[in-house]
């Protein structure tokens, strides 16, 4: 062990492995979805409160359990070029990693409870497929990560259904408009796992961890990028066009500027540059949602 990992603490170790930087992909779907019921005038603050820390909880599950069987399956190892994995640098036990997954999903479990008693079953079931989709990401017979799903995993959870499941708490509705809004929200965020994967490519082609990146190749992941990046930005005009929002919504278009460098930099950078991008990409999925949200509250 490194003197680096020497000095790393056990409370140290456990924050390492809730990656804290990617937090701000459970963050973003509830502050959307949160707007859209206040725009609605149907707005409790507790529900959006509570559904943040399940959101919160459940993506440390997430991430705990990704951590657990990338081990296992020897997909992160000593010369990975993406941060410290506490499992394969030994900060983390096999076994205090799944008494930490059980601790963080049956506390987002148990969180949960509260909204489905104030609202109801739907909620029950979203919050269940969400913990499930949490740990088939990279565990069971046929994980996600590994069989070119993860992409879809993310949009559909961390878009889709986090934010129209968020919408839905405080008005028991589904409409379109709150499916056009999480369009961005599940788009930019996995422009995050994207810029993982990309960086990766190698590495998981060598342990059998079929991204889509490892599919369809480098060329194919950066038009995927700009794909969501485009979807995102189109959102904005249809809602002003044909949902009469008001001008506010044009918001987000402040940050193309940092799309473009985004782009940029997924075309010009390689190997541990990416870490960069990595880190850009979930600060930009998050000014974008905030630049959303104000634009629709307003």
């Amino acid at each position: 062990m490194t003197q680096e990992k020497k000095n790393i603490s056990k409370i140290q170790s456990w924050v390492l492995a809730s990656r804290p930087k990617t937090l701000l992909a459970a963050i973003v779907p509830v502050m959307v979805g949160s707007a859209l019921a206040v725009y609605c005038k149907k707005f409790f603050p507790l529900y959006s409160v509570i559904a943040l820390l399940c959101s919160i909880l459940i993506q440390i599950g997430t991430n705990f359990t990704n951590d657990l069987y990338d081990h296992i399956k020897g997909a992160d190892t000593k010369d990975r070029q993406g941060p410290l994995r506490v499992l394969a640098s030994g900060l983390i036990s096999v076994n205090e990693m799944k008494s930490g997954i059980l601790l963080v999903l049956g506390s987002a479990f148990l969180l949960g409870l509260y909204l489905v008693y104030k609202t109801d079953l739907i909620v029950l079931w979203i919050g269940v497929l969400s913990i499930i989709a949490g740990l088939a990401y990279t565990a069971g017979p046929f994980p996600l990560a590994y069989n070119g799903l993860g992409d879809l995993f993310v949009f559909l959870f961390f878009g889709i259904i986090g934010t129209m499941g968020t919408f839905y708490l405080h008005t028991q509705e589904f409409t379109l408009v709150s499916f056009l809004i999480s369009l961005p929200v599940g788009g930019l965020i996995t422009n995050i796992l994207i810029v993982n994967n990309y960086r990766d490519i190698n590495e998981d082609k060598a342990a059998g961890k079929r991204t889509l990146a490892v599919l369809f190749g480098q060329e194919f992941t950066r038009y995927e990028f700009i794909f969501f990046i485009i979807v995102s930005f189109f959102i904005p005009f249809t809602l002003y066009f044909e949902y009469q929002f008001s001008q506010w919504i044009f918001l987000p278009y402040i940050s193309f500027p940092l799309a473009i460098r985004l782009v940029k930099m997924l075309f010009n950078y390689r190997g541990k540059e990416l870490n960069k991008t990595l880190e850009l990409s979930a600060k930009f999925s998050a000014l974008f949602g905030f630049l959303l949200s104000l634009g629709i509250v307003l």
